[in-house]
């Protein structure tokens, strides 16, 4: 793309909306390819924990297997253009699960929330009811298994079956509780001892290691196994089922084969540009440290990388068990499947592990929607979504829309929505030097962070991977994509993110530095002893 036209058309027209001219080509496809049903569909989601968006055969990726995930992309679309809006875990979830984004649900990290004055104090006070307890009331039957990361764990969320494998266990009722752990005690106590069922944290976060379960006992295989059974129930009424697969989270610990799948000495480097860029966020260099990832050499990412990867293609073996059993049901062609992750990985990207960032190795996600009953298959679309919209897509294809913060996606696809101009990411408390926003238009990023009120701007179709901050060197596009985002802020709940009507700035600091401990506090183990005796006194 010519970078002065680029920015010609920006200036001029904020530019045309991206795929806007083959909407009416899909409908055509649509309608000519499938004949619609008149039965609500079935409505299975399979999220994955931190996978980036270029780790799928299909969509480019030389170095990796997926031919399970290959599937799902011939099976309909995939949206090229999709994000995260607060990557990390905790406020991702609470987005997926109520269609609304982190001003709304108060989460911005991983940290309690803060609300304003005024707002509810129930996350469905502020939000509305759950996507599951929607789903149910529509008239499905729900299911939910694997990792969902809510305050309490075990909140309800309206869930007809809910299945648990969450990763951590604070206390030991919770891991007595927790459906996969207490699924180990009972059905293969031999592997009970095990203090991290799926790996080990703290200071191995990011060492490669192999899972101490076989392929069909570790968590990815339960996960499958539960869906493949949920699948099978014989109900008059359509389901809803949620399968939320724990990795490719670090710790890399995939089971055999899987664990030597992929030669380290096969696997590209980390791509880095100059540390003024790649570390001009603070998060980067405080979580780097944080998880013991300071130093890591190239040696060591290649290693991780190919962990990370057998990880990817254990839990693509799993999603091939579960389309198997879809496929072999008599109404396989009326059921949606939306296939996502949570947020990325920047794997030594911009020298930099761990997520809770804009460039997008860390928010660009995989997003496959499938419907072979309504949607075409196998095409790629470069509208820009987010994890906000599949509240939409569930409902909508259930028959009563209801979007709230998101964009509804498949009335995108039909031409009776617009597609979305512009798309916002958070992260950290608006009102601190924590926050960042990002703003996603066209091919541009822009990206301010309060901290020190520095600022990026990317070409994404010139420079993919987001190597030269050219925040200076387009001032008026930056001032434009500057204004949109103080703009958004302009309410209530960001409010506290303006100095008058511009961003807020504060002095830039760099945060103290502290390392993350997790270790298996259900069973009193909560960090390193001063005396190493200490640890076998226990034992004895």
């Amino acid at each position: 793309m010519d970078s002065s036209l680029t920015r010609r058309e920006f200036l001029q027209n904020i530019a045309i909306p991206l795929g806007v001219l083959s909407v009416v080509g899909l409908r055509a496809n649509a309608a000519s390819e499938n004949q619609p049903s008149t039965k609500q569909p079935n409505i299975l989601f399979i999220m994955t924990d931190q996978q980036r968006f270029d780790t799928i055969a299909a969509l480019g990726n030389q170095h990796i297997y997926t031919p399970n995930m290959d599937r799902l992309v011939r099976r309909g679309l995939t949206f090229t253009n999709a994000y995260s809006p607060c990557p990390v875990c905790v406020p991702a979830r609470y987005t997926i699960r109520t269609g609304c984004d982190s001003p709304t649900t108060r989460i911005f990290s991983n940290e309690k929330a803060h609300l304003i004055t005024g707002q509810a104090a129930t996350m469905t006070g502020r939000c509305g009811p759950y996507l599951a307890q929607t789903m149910k009331d529509m008239g499905y039957r729900t299911f939910g298994i694997g990792k969902f990361h809510t305050t309490p764990w075990n909140e309800q969320l309206g869930f007809d079956v809910h299945l648990h494998s969450e990763e951590l266990y604070g206390k030991p009722n919770v891991r007595a509780q927790d459906s996969y752990a207490a699924w180990i005690k009972k059905e293969h106590p031999a592997y009970d001892f095990i203090e991290m069922l799926m790996g080990e944290r703290t200071e191995m976060y990011y060492i490669p290691q192999m899972s101490a379960t076989p392929a069909d006992v570790a968590v990815e295989g339960w996960a499958a196994a539960r869906a493949c059974e949920q699948l099978k129930v014989q109900d008059e009424r359509p389901f809803f089922g949620f399968v939320s697969f724990i990795g490719p989270h670090p710790p890399f610990a995939p089971p055999i084969p899987f664990n030597r799948m992929y030669d380290p000495d096969r696997m590209p480097n980390p791509i880095r540009g100059d540390l003024a860029t790649d570390h001009m966020d603070e998060q980067i260099v405080w979580m780097n440290h944080a998880i013991w990832a300071d130093d890591i050499n190239d040696s060591l990412a290649r290693i991780l990388k190919a962990r990370y990867y057998g990880e990817i293609s254990y839990i693509d073996d799993c999603i091939g068990r579960i389309l198997d059993v879809v496929e072999a049901r008599p109404d396989a062609d009326n059921t949606v499947i939306c296939f996502f992750s949570d947020h990325g990985d920047h794997l030594g990207d911009h020298t930099a592990w761990q997520k809770e960032g804009f460039f997008d190795v860390s928010c660009h996600i995989p997003f496959l929607v499938s419907w072979p009953a309504k949607l075409p298959k196998d095409q790629r679309r470069p509208e820009l979504v987010s994890l906000t919209d599949l509240f939409g897509i569930a409902t909508h294809a259930a028959g009563k829309p209801q979007p709230r913060e998101g964009m509804d996606v498949l009335g995108m696809l039909s031409g009776t929505v617009p597609p979305r101009e512009d798309l916002f990411g958070y992260h950290g408390e608006p009102g601190t030097d924590h926050f960042k926003i990002m703003v996603r238009h066209a091919a541009w990023k822009y990206i301010h962070m309060a901290n020190g009120g520095r600022e990026q701007l990317f070409n994404l179709q010139d420079d993919p991977h987001e190597l030269k901050n050219i925040a200076a060197a387009e001032p008026d596009v930056t001032e434009k994509l500057r204004a949109k985002a103080a703009a958004h802020c302009n309410r209530p709940e960001l409010v506290a993110a303006l100095d008058s009507a511009n961003l807020r700035q504060f002095p830039f600091r760099h945060w103290p530095a502290e390392r993350i401990y997790q270790f298996d506090s259900s069973r009193g183990v909560n960090g390193f002893p001063q005396n190493p005796a200490d640890v076998l006194k226990k034992k004895k």
